[in-house]
């Protein structure tokens, strides 16, 4: 899988040696996610919005309602940033200056477009959902036309990328690891709490074997 050739935009300057831009390192943590943050500017003024996405190929689909200011300039072709981020632990060192996190993060470039065939749109859709909680979108109800024509749903062509990685122990001068002080990473990751069902649920209604699968893998204790 080629990789995404560096150039101004997407080149890793801090910390370059961190920088990752083979094409399977960049989707396997797109993959991982499903909240992105989009940055775009219009008139000058910067924005970013944070908003869940799905990747399909070189493409990244997000979606909102049709009169969402994002979303209706996005379809003009702008220009977009889209950042993503997985933090998996505390780093801590023995000095305030050298703590750290460790992560695994994506920045995204490219122009974004209206996907206005019904049969893409609720391709798309289908895969933001898909995303979040596999198996949601088969036990759900389909959108209705009326809930499509209030939807919006933006594919951003991914021209460049670059992921950066931090792993591993905190890294202290050299005088310092002889302090009396504990210093290690406290590992993060999402986990998942038992569902807690809808007051107005029907009973009889049993929580689905692919939401009981989702927290048995984002378990607090595995």
């Amino acid at each position: 899988m080629r990789e995404f050739e560096k150039n101004e935009r997407n080149t890793v300057r801090r910390q370059s040696g961190r920088g990752k831009y083979d094409r399977e390192t960049v989707y396997a943590i797109l993959d991982e996610a499903f909240l992105c943050h989009v940055g775009f500017s219009v008139g000058g003024q910067p924005f970013v919005i944070p908003t869940l996405y799905a990747r399909d190929t070189d493409r990244i689909f997000i979606h909102g309602s049709s009169v969402s200011r994002m979303l209706k300039d996005l379809s003009e072709g702008i220009h977009v940033c889209i950042t993503v981020t997985i933090t998996d632990g505390i780093v801590l060192a023995r000095s305030a200056f050298h703590h750290s996190m460790n992560y695994r993060s994506v920045t995204a470039f490219g122009k974004g477009y209206l996907v206005d065939d019904h049969d893409k749109k609720m391709r798309a859709l289908e895969l933001i959902s898909e995303n979040v909680l596999p198996g949601r979108w088969n036990d759900a109800r389909l959108p209705t036309q009326k809930e499509m024509d209030v939807t919006s749903v933006i594919c951003v062509e991914i021209e460049d990328a670059a992921a950066k990685i931090r792993e591993g122990d905190p890294k202290d001068d050299k005088r310092d690891y002889e302090l009396p002080i504990w210093a290690g990473v406290l590992p993060v990751s999402l986990a998942c709490s038992e569902p807690v069902a809808d007051s107005l649920l029907r009973e009889g209604i049993a929580v689905p074997d692919y939401i009981e699968e989702f927290v048995k893998d984002r378990s607090p204790d595995k």
